[in-house]
């Protein structure tokens, strides 16, 4: 069955207090993200002096998101939901679990938490650069397009299965462990292609704070289509008329 549960919201839901503060939780929640993420990054290239990345370096980078993205799920999956990730967020919108008129406030407050993140690190840093994603060594943009596409997908439907799925039962910490776990783990398969970012504010961040855009469309339409399969196959198939249950955060 298709998706028809696409929800545009009532204008007052923008001025809610609960979708205000919602919007502020992912604010916050990317900010922690994105500090500890990018972050990492720039201290292994302080620590080796911009020498190539080594297989300890992407261990140490899969990690430093792994860890940071379990801990801004969990701060934020009481008051949002937990998104942190504009293609999160759009495989809720698509499969009803948020409306259209807080996804944008998500997104909003998602690139902002991203670029202030990343202005923090660069004035910490005494002003290191702050990377921007990009593609390795003869890696074109389709193929990161590609690794974008897959990893997403594997992202949001282990959103769906632990945190939207109205059948998961009591999962508790296991949602943001499953969540912080897949990135970790797509960061080491794809991390050495294209960076692995799955996340359209995580690469945003960086490509505004170092004014650099080659390739950055991968990083949108990757996630978003990946997301977008994730939503309709586990949404129809899976959930599809057993049961629906819209996030907390969506009802006033």
């Amino acid at each position: 069955m298709p998706i028809n549960r696409i929800a545009f919201g009532t204008p007052r839901e923008a001025s809610h207090p609960d979708a205000l503060r919602a919007a502020l939780a992912e604010f916050i929640s990317m900010l922690i993200f994105v500090f500890a993420g990018s972050g990492s990054g720039m201290a292994f290239n302080k620590l080796t002096d911009n020498a190539s990345t080594t297989p300890s370096g992407l261990v140490a980078a899969a990690l430093a998101h792994a860890f940071a993205l379990f801990v801004a799920v969990s701060v934020g999956a009481n008051i949002s939901g937990g998104h942190v990730n504009p293609a999160v967020t759009f495989g809720a919108l698509l499969g009803g679990n948020i409306t259209l008129l807080r996804s944008i406030l998500y997104w909003i407050a998602q690139l902002l938490g991203s670029v202030v993140a990343c202005l923090l690190l660069k004035f910490a840093t005494g002003g290191l650069e702050t990377p921007a994603f990009g593609l390795s060594s003869g890696v074109g943009a389709w193929n990161a397009l590609v690794f974008e596409i897959v990893m997403t997908f594997g992202l949001v439907y282990t959103v769906y299965a632990t945190a939207v799925d109205p059948k998961k039962g009591d999962v508790g910490i296991i949602a943001p462990i499953a969540i912080g776990f897949i990135v970790g783990a797509n960061i080491l398969a794809g991390g050495a292609f294209d960076g692995a970012s799955m996340n359209p504010a995580v690469s945003f961040g960086p490509a505004v704070v170092s004014w650099t855009w080659t390739n950055h469309w991968v990083y949108w339409l990757g996630p978003f289509v990946g997301a977008a399969i994730a939503a309709l196959v586990y949404d129809n198939i899976f959930i599809g008329s057993g049961g629906h249950e819209p996030l907390p955060t969506n009802d006033f």
